[in-house]
Formats: structure tokens, sequence, C-alpha cells
């Protein structure tokens, strides 16, 4: 039996088509599952190897079941990411007019991607949540809505007809996905990546978010990611949910992360991974003295000032 991959189901999701774009899938089984939430218990209760989930969108941000999924529980880590452009159509069952539409769904993250559309062209249409837009389209052909924001390529999984295609408020927007496994070592760096940890404050005091940044800042790491969630011990917890560029294996990104270490309540690592569709030729040239090798030469410098060598 080959391993599998767990994905946000059900078959015709966005999620789905951006995991068949990995090549490893070819030798791996894919099952849908109906939240990211039991996605990623597949992995963590031994079901599936990996599971595949969103976590970021253009429009809105992180998404936030899948970061506050990575935040709480067993430790899980990313492993891979893929982008993928979004656009929606509206999905309805055969025979039904822009005008007899009264309801639509789609998953939440849908929504702020289509929220424009709908007010111009459905401005009485009631919104309600789906697990995902294939599920939306899904409750389409059962029955329970009108209409729904899907891929176009779920229509024909679920006997649907385009109503309209090429929905989207804003131009290119995309999507990004992650793989995400049992915590193992890190794939070796490859000059274009990312590294994703998950940080909580010892306590809250002027200048403690500036403080946590400052240890990336002073290392010329920048960050492409940053994103509060609350922590659930009260109004004004939160961590901070971060993903910056470098390897773990880098001797800057190694170094924030020990300062991060000394100074955090805690520090969840989640992974250093290639960035999609970034090749090392494209990474610009690091700050001055934030090499691998400036570091290594001041190591050697104090090392020398201890032997009185200097």
């Amino acid at each position: 039996m080959p391993a599998s991959y767990a994905y946000l189901g059900p078959e015709g999701t966005f999620t789905e088509v951006a995991l068949r774009t990995l090549p490893e899938t070819a030798t791996r089984e894919l099952v849908p599952y109906v939240s990211v939430q039991s996605a990623l218990d597949a992995v963590r209760n031994g079901e599936a190897e990996a599971a595949f989930v969103p976590i970021e969108n253009s429009v809105e941000g992180g998404i936030t079941t899948t970061l506050d999924e990575l935040v709480a529980g067993q430790p899980l880590m990313i492993y891979r990411e893929v982008l993928l452009s979004i656009t929606f159509a509206l999905l309805v069952r055969p025979g039904t007019e822009l005008s007899d539409i009264k309801t639509v769904t789609a998953h939440p993250a849908a929504q702020p991607q289509v929220r424009n559309w709908i007010k111009k062209r459905l401005p009485d249409v009631a919104w309600e949540s789906a697990a995902s837009n294939a599920d939306g389209a899904r409750l389409v052909q059962e029955g329970r809505y009108d209409a729904a924001f899907a891929g176009e390529f779920a229509a024909e999984r679920y006997g649907l007809e385009v109503l309209e295609s090429d929905i989207h408020d804003a131009e290119n927007a995309q999507t990004r996905f992650v793989l995400v496994g049992r915590p193992a070592r890190p794939a070796a760096p490859t000059g274009a990546d990312k590294t994703s940890v998950v940080l909580w404050q010892r306590d809250d005091h002027p200048g403690g978010l500036r403080d946590l940044l400052g240890e990336f800042a002073t290392r010329g790491i920048n960050l492409m990611l940053l994103q509060s969630r609350p922590t659930g011990a009260g109004i004004g917890n939160y961590c901070f949910c971060i993903d910056a560029e470098g390897h773990i294996s880098d001797r800057r990104v190694a170094d924030a992360l020990m300062g991060l270490k000394r100074t955090c309540l805690q520090v969840r690592y989640l992974g250093s991974y290639p960035r999609a569709e970034v090749e090392p030729a494209d990474v610009g040239a690091l700050r001055p003295g934030t090499s691998d090798e400036a570091f290594v030469a001041a190591a050697d410098w104090v090392a020398r000032c201890q032997d009185g060598r200097f």
C-alpha cells in the first residue's frame, strides 16, 4: 500500500490541484479530509505521511485555521510550499440563472477575494461558509445552496454548470499551500529558503515586539510573514507566526533563533524549506556582515581575543 498524503477535501479543491503539482504525488495515495484540522491530525496520529493545506493568500494574509493548528497541539513541520494562482467560477445546478440565486457558499477565505464582485452582481445574496470550496460545490449539487464559488474544474466533478468564470477582485491573486509532516531533520539548504517559527513573549512590555523583530533585523534577515494569533490565555495575549528568509543551517538564521530562544517564553520551530518559485540566483545579496563567513570570522576574532592573540 503506498504512503498517503492527506489534503483539504473533498475532491475538486484548489488544494488538490496545488498538491498534484508535486512530483512525488505520483507515488502517493491522496486522501481528502473534511477540514484542515482533520488533515493535520491524520499526520499526528500516523494515518498519513504528510498533509497538504492552505496557509496564506495574497488578499487576506495568513489562513488562521492552519496557523492555529500549527501553533497548538503536537508539533508538526513544514517541508514544502506551493503557490497557486486563484480565480473563481460561479457554479450552479443546470438551468439556474443569475436572477435565481439567493444563497451562495464557499470556504471563508474565498469571500474576501470575491466580495466586490458579489456586491456588484449579486447584492442581495446570502453568504454561507463551507468547509472548502469543493464542499460548497457539493452542497449546491445536493440543493442546499443556489451557487458556489469554486474552481472551474470542480463543475464536472459535481455535475454543475459554470455560470460565470474568471471571478476575482484582485489581479494575480495567489494562495500558498504547505506540505506538513512530523518533525525530522530539515532538507538541505538550497540558497532560496524560508524558515517558519512561532514566538511567545515572556511578558507584555513596551517594545516587546520590537525586541523580537530586532533579533532578525540586526542579522540582516528579511521577514516574509508576521501575524499575531491569540493564545487563548485572555485578551491581549498573543503569539507571533513568522516566516523569515533563510535556512536554519545559515549562521545568521541559527544565531537569530538562539537569541529568540534565550529571550522568548517559547519558540516553536516549524521548519526550513525551499521557497516556491524562487531560484537561488533570484535571491538578493546578503547585507554586509551577515554571511556565514562573516559569522565565522567574528567568532574566530573573539576566540583570539580570549587567547590574547588580538
